[in-house]
């Protein structure tokens, strides 16, 4: 990818003092379109340096997590910690933070402080429960707000508990709209000159993407049950056992494509009962119509499957695994995966920025940076020069 072109948030300059996932990824995401972003670590590491899989001590999930940030180490809650935080917050554009409500404001780096220092400045909180409410000073983990939003409820089979993700959804979308509601904060800026502080509560971002539940329990009292792969809305919809043991994934989300799916599994006749002709009535018939297609997929090997619905224009993929995704022909042209040169762990692939520009194209730069890796070049541009460096190290305040 080109790198003459200059990024779209070139100019920007963003404090990430978030830890873990919701907060730090909008940072990333402003850091892949050319933002500045300074990560600000206690100098025992944020946790997420730990989390997850590790190779020869080095967390795996950092080096994309933190990619495309400068690293450094300060203690906000010390008075030279806090001076410098002013200091750098003075001719920032956005501070990202996730601490409980009230600690910033403790350590006398409240949005009145910040402020008052930078009139311009955009405070994006990141919590579990948001800044106010009854809840708002509980800890709070994607995991409860994928229990409290309804997700969980509806996901899994329906003799089956309700089932959480195995990855951080809540925390995804949570960082996705904050990043949003950064843009939007910063647009409002150019009319109003000022900017303003952005409340994300991590429960509600995915609650709004869980669709007409809401509606659907207030007007007719009706609530969605757990419906394993299949859907309330139409049929077939499924994930089918190939074979070959490998799986493939259907939706006939469209009427045309159910009707095409039919013809393919040799069972036409069922297009014309009168059942057929909307999705909630094929949800009625989802044995029915779930034997007919399961059937024919499992006398397939996968790769035929694919073929041939490909061939009848109906909806289907392959179940993939990161196997298959780093293998994949269309991901590779798309350029989803980018293969980045680490100071640690050498050549690492991992996910591109999730949508691509015509003109100002994001990029992955660098990898997640090592702890206090920036500490010298971000604070030097503040006057602080060697000698009061080593003293701020001996008294722990980076």
């Amino acid at each position: 990818m080109s790198h003459d072109r200059p990024a779209a948030l070139e100019g920007l300059k963003v404090l990430d003092v978030s830890t873990l996932f919701a907060g730090p990824l909008s940072a990333t995401l402003l850091a892949d379109h050319g933002a500045d972003v300074i990560k600000i670590e206690h100098p025992r590491g944020d946790p997420a340096r730990t989390h997850g899989a590790q190779k020869d001590g080095v967390g795996l999930w950092w080096k994309m997590l933190a990619r495309n940030k400068r690293a450094i180490t300060l203690v906000l809650s010390t008075p030279r910690g806090r001076e410098l935080f002013l200091d750098l917050a003075a001719d920032a554009d956005v501070v990202v933070e996730n601490f409980r409500p009230g600690t910033l404001e403790r350590w006398g780096l409240g949005w009145e402080e910040l402020s008052a220092r930078n009139p311009r400045l955009v405070l994006a909180r990141v919590t579990g429960f948001g800044q106010t409410g009854p809840y708002a000073s509980r800890p709070g983990f994607g995991t409860l707000a994928e229990a409290m939003s309804g997700f969980a409820a509806v996901t899994g089979e329906p003799d089956g508990p309700p089932t959480l993700p195995p990855f951080g959804l809540a925390d995804g979308v949570a960082a996705l709209t904050t990043a949003f509601g950064i843009l939007t904060a910063l647009r409002a800026r150019e009319t109003t000159g000022r900017g303003q502080v952005l409340d994300t509560a991590i429960i509600e971002p995915l609650l709004h993407l869980l669709g007409p539940g809401l509606i659907a329990y207030d007007q007719l009292g009706v609530l969605q049950p757990r419906t394993g792969n299949r859907s309330t809305n139409n049929a077939p919809r499924n994930t089918y056992r190939c074979a070959d043991g490998r799986w493939v994934a259907v939706s006939t989300s469209a009427q045309s494509i159910a009707e095409r799916v039919m013809h393919l599994v040799g069972a036409p006749e069922m297009i014309d009962q009168p059942w057929f002709a909307g999705g909630s009535g094929r949800a009625e018939h989802v044995e029915e119509l779930d034997a007919a297609v399961g059937s024919w997929i499992a006398e397939r090997d996968r790769d035929e499957v694919v073929a041939a619905f490909e061939k009848a224009e109906a909806a289907v993929a392959p179940v993939y695994t990161a196997a298959d995704v780093l293998d994949d022909p269309h991901f590779r042209a798309l350029g989803s995966i980018v293969t980045i040169d680490d100071d640690e762990l050498g050549p690492v692939r991992f996910q591109n920025t999730p949508f691509r520009l015509s003109e100002t194209p994001g990029s992955v730069r660098t990898t997640g940076p090592r702890l206090g890796a920036h500490t010298a070049d971000v604070l030097g541009g503040l006057g602080v020069g060697a000698d009061e460096l080593a003293r701020l190290r001996e008294q722990g305040v980076v």
